[in-house]
């Protein structure tokens, strides 16, 4: 099974407001991000704030690979874990936004930070504004990513399930690569000629999919994974944008995930999908910025359900949510994405 940092609800879930009257509310340098881009999470947020331009306005602390305290945490994060509240119980894990005014932690929520960093913090810019509505394509695919590919991935290569069971992950996982296929036939990304959000999500799912579920997979599963040609050709492409490639630690991704690891390796472990080093210099991402409707349109995608761990399966097809309650199954999932995009 894949590797994951400590998984349990976020301890913190503050939230960026409009002005002074929120208490949190955006001001440059005010805050800062840790992420570890090993992390799905921790890669997600560090690819946005470099799409959104946001270097220079609030500042993030990248950490390793690997959590250096005996609970799974990181001892960097404890001092503020420790301010916000007393004697915090569990791992001081990332994603963090932190607040530099009073030395508390704002959020660790993944999908509430992304919200905020571009509702609050995009800016006003000269980017194409999408239709209206977009805000739901983006939170459908932060679904079927979690759902349709890391979670079906991870079902697929599971060494302790049956042949039916993991043969139904499989089926499921490729009708999700197959609707983003289709997808990407009319467009560069997936809402139009510049990637978004939406695309983050995307990419970082496979990402993860090539370097960490892949090697649970078989040989002929890999071989089906690999028959969509412009959704890999897009992850590749995606790879070397400025945006994206300063943020990904192939060797943290690996060193991570067998660190945790105690799924079987399987024969798809010697079949790399992507060449994912950038096909240039790669130099820090320039200030791309977003126009104040967009930030308001997409902004609130953020929150993707499942951002902190795929739910579990159960058994049927379908998959279920943390607190048992039952999610639509890939088919669903599918169709209600389909008619978004």
């Amino acid at each position: 099974m894949s590797a994951t940092f400590p998984n349990a609800a976020p301890s913190f879930r503050g939230r960026i407001g409009g002005d002074a009257r929120s208490g949190y509310y955006p001001v440059p340098h005010r805050y800062r991000l840790h992420v570890a881009p090993s992390c799905p999470d921790g890669l997600r947020i560090a690819v946005t704030h470099s799409l959104l331009g946001l270097g220079a306005t609030l500042p993030v602390t990248p950490l390793p690979a690997l959590p250096d305290a005996p609970d799974g945490g990181y001892t960097a994060l404890r001092p503020l874990y420790e301010a916000s509240a007393h004697r915090h119980p569990g791992p001081a894990a990332p994603p963090v936004l932190s607040d530099a005014w009073t030395g508390r932690v704002v959020s660790t929520h993944a999908g509430e930070i992304l919200g905020d960093l571009v509702r609050h913090f995009g800016g006003p810019g000269s980017r194409d504004v999408p239709p209206a509505g977009r805000e739901a394509v983006t939170r459908a695919v932060g679904r079927l990513c979690d759902q349709g590919v890391s979670d079906a991935a991870q079902r697929a290569g599971r060494s302790d399930a049956d042949d039916a069971a993991r043969s139904a992950a499989l089926e499921g996982l490729l009708l999700t690569l197959g609707m983003f296929e289709r997808r990407l036939s009319g467009s560069p990304c997936l809402l139009g000629e510049e990637p978004t959000p939406a695309d983050v999500h995307l990419w970082v799912a496979l990402v993860q999919l090539d370097t960490v579920h892949r090697w649970h997979l078989d040989a002929a599963a890999v071989h089906r994974v690999t028959g969509h040609p412009r959704l890999w050709a897009y992850a590749r492409r995606l790879a070397s944008h400025p945006a994206f490639a300063p943020h990904l630690d192939l060797e943290g991704i690996v060193l991570r995930h067998h660190a945790h690891c105690r799924g079987r390796e399987a024969a798809g472990a010697a079949v790399r999908i992507v060449d994912w080093r950038p096909t240039g210099p790669v130099d820090r991402a320039p200030a791309v910025t977003v126009s104040e409707p967009l930030a308001e349109r997409i902004g609130r995608a953020g929150g993707s359900e499942g951002a902190s761990g795929g739910p579990a399966a159960s058994g049927r097809g379908e998959v279920r949510g943390g607190r048992g309650q039952e999610l639509p199954g890939p088919r669903s999932l599918h169709a209600t994405a389909s008619d978004q995009l």
